[in-house]
């Protein structure tokens, strides 16, 4: 049939999944860096990924395709529901030995008053695990009373003292919007809904996709309902922060 359906131009498209988040359908994946509409069936010509993508690679056309099918997109979320739902079960129930949950107690919650020597050894400043977004569960001991950092994986290897700039005091959660499966607003937002958050610290790269982590980020606050203070930090790809 003819229909209207969404088209990517993949010369203009950078990667960094926005439209693969803001597709509740599941329609669109990032294949070898690209966005690809991969199930044409899933695609209900809303439009739904088109405001969030930063090049304008994605259109509308009028062309042959199969026609929506909404049973099928109902099942898959249904399926991807129970997937995450077992999988924060094992997770929170002790079900795999490297996700179960531990608080480390660090004896200085805040920086030092002196500043340590060039030659002394950095200490980590990890607080808990897990620490992985996709990993961590969504109500913890640790989240009472938190200041939580929401931190793109690159952002610890190219800026060289993120623990003791960012880490330390806070409950780290590290993600990339562009290599993790899904979209981390929904997990964000009941992690800061349900706990006793005290502020939020966004660390991303300055690379495009770390727009996704950002916006997770962002929503997840709004959508929580609660007044915090946050701000965004950027790294530079050479370890430099942006602003």
């Amino acid at each position: 049939m003819i229909r209207k359906i969404i088209h990517i131009d993949e010369e203009k498209c950078n990667g960094c999944g926005l439209c693969a988040s803001a597709c509740h359908e599941g329609a669109i994946d990032i294949v070898d860096g690209k966005a690809k509409l991969v199930r044409e069936n899933f695609c209900d010509g809303l439009g739904d990924c088109l405001p969030g993508c930063p090049t304008g690679a994605i259109t509308f056309e009028e062309r042959e395709a199969p026609a929506y099918d909404e049973a099928a997109v109902k099942e898959s979320q249904r399926q991807k529901a129970q997937e995450e739902s077992h999988m924060n079960h094992m997770h929170e129930g002790g079900g795999c030995p490297g996700s179960k949950m531990m608080q480390f107690k660090r004896e200085e919650a805040e920086a030092p008053a002196v500043q340590p020597s060039a030659t002394a050894r950095p200490s980590n400043q990890l607080n808990q695990w897990p620490c992985q977004i996709k990993l961590v569960p969504i109500q913890a001991p640790f989240f009472d009373g938190a200041k939580l950092l929401i931190a793109a994986d690159c952002t610890a290897y190219a800026y060289a003292n993120m623990h003791e700039d960012f880490m330390r005091g806070k409950i780290t959660l590290i993600g990339c919007p562009k290599l993790d499966e899904g979209d981390y607003t929904e997990k964000l937002t009941a992690i800061i809904a349900q706990n006793n958050i005290q502020s939020v610290t966004i660390v991303r790269m300055e690379v495009p996709c770390c727009g996704g982590l950002q916006m997770a980020a962002q929503n997840a606050l709004q959508a929580s309902g609660k007044f915090l203070p946050w701000q965004v930090v950027t790294i530079s790809r050479d370890g430099r922060i942006l602003d």
